[in-house]
């Protein structure tokens, strides 16, 4: 069986990954393990089916170590769009996914998708000259950075979630009101 080009494979993990997110995200949802649990074991199956190899000649590493850092920066942004609150009626813990939340995940997921397009189409010899020059060994490293950046992106935007619920469970002195949104679940 030949090997899928970069591009798909760029389009279906980053693909799989923004419907699992959005799905799960959007609207008025109920916080659960399940639902936190459910992101989770979606990028580690991308993680089993897409890296191949795990890369560290040259700058291999610190290229895959930038994109777990950008994950990162992108989980807590992600984490702060995604409001959660304490339903005053049944105690439940909820968040609300709004537009700034879905933009996060839809630009990155598409900017995944036209960098390994473009790195096939648009601009393969600067890529190729870039990775001499900088001593990265190949697609593979690229990949990797990607996925391991879609990972940390997960597991922060998760991280924070549990801050929240924390937050809310602990801070169960509202008298039965609605408490605040709790909008920040990490000193950014």
């Amino acid at each position: 069986m030949p090997q899928m080009s970069q591009f798909m494979s760029a389009l279906i993990a980053s693909g799989t990954i923004l419907i699992i997110i959005l799905a799960t995200d959007i609207g008025r949802r109920r916080i659960t393990t399940m639902r936190m649990a459910r992101s989770v074991i979606a990028v580690a199956v991308v993680i089993a089916i897409f890296v191949e190899s795990f890369p560290t000649k040259g700058n291999d590493l610190s290229l895959q170590l930038l994109g777990v850092g950008t994950g990162v920066i992108c989980g807590l942004i992600a984490g702060v769009l995604l409001p959660a609150f304490k339903d005053s009626s049944s105690g439940e813990l909820y968040t609300i996914g709004g537009i700034g939340y879905a933009l996060v995940w839809i630009v990155l997921s598409s900017g995944r998708i036209i960098f390994a397009y473009g790195a096939e189409h648009w601009f393969t010899m600067d890529l190729v000259k870039f990775s001499i020059d900088y001593k990265i060994s190949g697609q593979d490293t690229y990949a990797n950075a990607f996925v391991f950046m879609s990972l940390a992106m997960v597991l922060t935007r998760t991280a924070v979630l549990l801050v929240k619920m924390r937050k809310l469970k602990d801070g169960d002195t509202t008298g039965g009101q609605s408490a605040e949104p709790v909008t920040s679940g990490a000193s950014v």
